[in-house]
């Protein structure tokens, strides 16, 4: 038989279903499909049977009897075997208890390639199995959750086959295990979460772990019995083999270990290799066939219920996120601002993944929640994914490996998904997934030491040292789950559903406002012009009648009011048109000069408030560009309040200034008068709005909702400050064209 040499390029392909040997505590008989020929028998059939039975090979089956004595003597294993393959299962006829020499012994039919394998193997178990399994089972499924489970189960199996220790261990994605639950000796050096390579079991070994749910190996130290055929070349396929003898370097591997016997049970889920019960124990052990059995039983059960356990959690994980979307869809139909519905409540959009921190860029405010990169950092972020991200969705688990700069904040980002809202203005919302455990705990190096063989090759040695070898993770999270992804995205649905409702919100109101707008403009010039000529009349008959010298004192004084009842609502039909004129007129814009501009309008201002005695500092004095009209109005109503309100001080005083800041020209008009009741904050800019503190002072409360018009028609800002009795600073910003 060609020998196989195993190296570092073919591992992986060892053939370990055709070892041409089988592990020594029993012995092995193979019979061809079609002729029931004995094609194959183990060298040790003769420490069981006697020397007679190597003489077997290529005889009939039946000769096979001589040696082995049946409970019921009519029914040979001949017959055994035609009545599985009538079947088409051997799994009601394993095992089948004969009797070798004495001995008790269990028949095990399983198929081959082109034969039957018939197994012996002593039988050694003493007690009522079935009762046992059924109580583990019980007990074991008590665990409500997938780590308790694990627990219960490693307990479990424990008693039933009185290993030293037993592990469960799971594959992780990447192919690599984790020791996730462990059971043992008390004076046994845990193992629990230790992670081990991929390499420990390669592939086939997987395979075969798929096919067959248990796995023995009695004893490391005692040599495997070769198989013996006639024909040349043609190994025997032990894929479905109990004795099947084991890998030289799998055993090496247990004896670095100090592990004599192991023993391992498949667990599956979804139809796929989830991971292994593995048992050790630090001396011989060999297991009975019905104790494996039942083990197997266990391990079956343990994989349904590892399903049913890890849906469940998986749905708890699903509802949570749901719930988390429809608190955070109320949020958004209740709260005036996006923003705050998103992360100002106890549920928020932090709840939406299993992030530890995220970022909210919306409207180019930044709002963060939980462990996040600094502000700048996350606005540098921000540009990148803009720029670099294609998709409405972003997102990777080594972020740093991708983006450089991030490597500075991996212990906080090395996870990072990224939804976009609206890409063209960046706005968007950012997870943040911490750098995953700093180290992972391997048993031993995860890379295996080489040797050179004779012939120059590198052959695959075990690791000959099991203390703690950490490798560090670098720039690495962990991974993002698909339901987290899907949450994400029912997330973001919900968001830009809202945010377009919005903005269909804005619009009709817009619409409906410019309308408003357009008939308020007509109105308000319609009725002051129209008012106008009546006025003048009552004006003109009250100048007559002063000059009337019949009419007695009381009289003139009623008609002094008259004509300053007229002046008054002259001067508020001025100023309403002077709205309406805003409203109506376009912009022809140039370079103000605002030096000149300012001495006519103190000129005016001065003259018309009687105000020698208020000071008038200019400052810097910028050029604006806007319509010279309507800026003049501005100022006029700016300076014209702030000489008014500053008149009843000792030292009224004016300044105006001005400064660039960003893309604006920005002036500030202070005074030192009597200043705003904050009361009154979010009404100074109303139309015919006034303050208690000012009723005795002459105004129509139309001249700041004139400068707020005039401003925002330029595209611009206007806000203020102001302290009651110490006076108040109005601020004009305009785009610096």
């Amino acid at each position: 038989m060609t020998k196989f040499s195993v190296d570092l390029n073919n591992c992986d392909k060892e053939p370990i279903h055709i070892p041409g040997k089988i592990q020594s505590h029993g012995f092995l008989v193979a019979v061809d499909k079609n002729s029931l020929l004995i094609t194959y028998i183990s060298e040790n059939a003769g420490v069981f049977l006697s020397e007679q039975a190597k003489k077997l090979l290529n005889k009939e089956l039946s000769l096979l009897n001589h040696f082995i004595k049946q409970h019921d003597v009519a029914f040979n294993i001949e017959d055994l075997l035609k009545l599985g393959i009538i079947r088409k299962s051997f799994d009601a006829i394993s095992p089948h208890p004969v009797e070798i020499n004495g001995l008790p012994f269990y028949l095990i039919i399983s198929p081959s390639k082109n034969d039957w394998l018939l197994e012996f193997e002593p039988v050694t178990l003493q007690f009522d199995i079935q009762s046992s399994i059924g109580r583990s089972a019980s007990s074991m499924l008590l665990g409500k959750s997938v780590s308790a489970l694990l627990k219960g189960a490693a307990q479990e199996i424990k008693k039933l086959i009185q290993y030293d220790r037993i592990m469960v261990y799971k594959f992780l994605e990447d192919g690599h295990g984790e020791v996730v639950a462990e059971e043992k000796e008390a004076g046994l050096e845990s193992f629990f979460g230790l992670h081990y390579p991929a390499s420990d079991i390669p592939k086939q070994a997987r395979a075969l772990y798929k096919l067959n749910l248990t796995r023995l190996i009695a004893d490391v130290n005692i040599a495997d019995s070769p198989i013996l055929t006639l024909k040349e070349n043609e190994a025997l396929d032990l894929t479905n083999g109990s004795l099947r003898a084991v890998s030289p370097i799998h055993i090496q591997y247990l004896k670095n270990m100090g592990v004599y016997s192991s023993f391992s049970i498949s667990l599956i889920s979804h139809g796929e290799l989830w991971g292994l019960i593995a048992c050790h124990n630090y001396s011989p052990k060999f297991i009975d066939y019905k104790a494996r059995e039942g083990a197997k039983l266990i391990g079956q059960i343990l994989s349904s219920a590892l399903e049913y356990r890890q849906e469940e959690e998986d749905s708890k994980v699903i509802e949570q996120f749901k719930s988390t979307a429809n608190v955070l869809l109320e949020h958004l139909n209740r709260d005036k601002y996006l923003i705050e519905a998103i992360t100002s409540h106890k549920r928020t959009i932090l709840d939406a993944t299993k992030a530890s921190g995220v970022a909210v860029i919306f409207e180019n405010e930044l709002k963060t929640i939980g462990n996040v990169p600094s502000e700048k950092d996350i606005r540098e972020l921000s540009e990148w994914l803009k720029t670099n991200t294609g998709e409405s969705l972003y997102y990777t688990h080594q972020f740093p490996e991708i983006y450089s700069p991030a490597k500075k904040y991996k212990s906080t980002a090395s996870g990072i998904l990224c939804c976009m809202l609206n890409k063209e203005i960046g706005e968007m919302i950012i997870w943040f997934k911490p750098e995953m455990i700093t180290t992972v705990n391997w048993a031993g190096n995860p890379e295996k030491p080489v040797v050179s063989a004779e012939n120059g090759l590198l052959n695959l040695s075990p690791r000959k040292s099991f203390e703690i070898w950490s490798q560090v993770v670098n720039n690495t999270s962990e991974k993002w789950l698909a339901e987290e992804i899907t949450s994400v995205l029912r997330i973001r649905e919900i968001i830009i559903t809202h945010i377009n409702k919005k903005a269909n919100e804005i619009r009709l109101l817009n619409e409906k406002l410019q309308v408003a707008y357009e008939e308020l403009d007509t109105f308000s010039y319609t009725i002051s012009h129209d008012l106008r000529t009546p006025l003048t009349s009552i004006k003109t008959y009250a100048e007559l009648l002063l000059k009337n010298k019949n009419i007695d004192e009381n009289g003139q004084k009623m008609l002094s009011r008259i004509l300053v009842g007229a002046d008054k609502m002259n001067f508020l039909i001025k100023e309403i048109l002077n709205l309406a004129r805003v409203g109506r007129s376009e912009i022809i814009s140039e370079t103000v000069d605002m030096e000149s501009l300012l001495q006519e309008i103190k000129g005016e201002v001065w003259s018309a408030f009687k105000a020698d005695q208020t000071e008038l500092v200019l400052g810097k004095l910028l050029s604006i560009k806007g319509d010279k009209t309507q800026i003049a109005q501005v100022f006029t109503n700016l300076i014209g309040n702030a000489v008014k309100y500053s008149a009843m001080v000792a030292k009224p005083k004016v300044e105006v200034t001005s400064y660039i800041d960003g893309g604006e020209v920005i002036y500030t008009v202070k005074d030192n008068g009597i200043g705003i009741d904050n009361r009154y904050y979010d009404r100074v800019f109303e139309l015919f709005k006034r303050m208690d503190n000012v009723k005795e002072i002459e105004g129509t409360g139309v001249g700041l909702a004139i400068v707020k018009r005039i401003v925002e028609k330029h595209n611009g800002r206007v806000w203020f400050e102001s302290k009651l009795n110490v006076g108040s600073t109005f601020f004009v910003a305009f785009k610096n064209r």
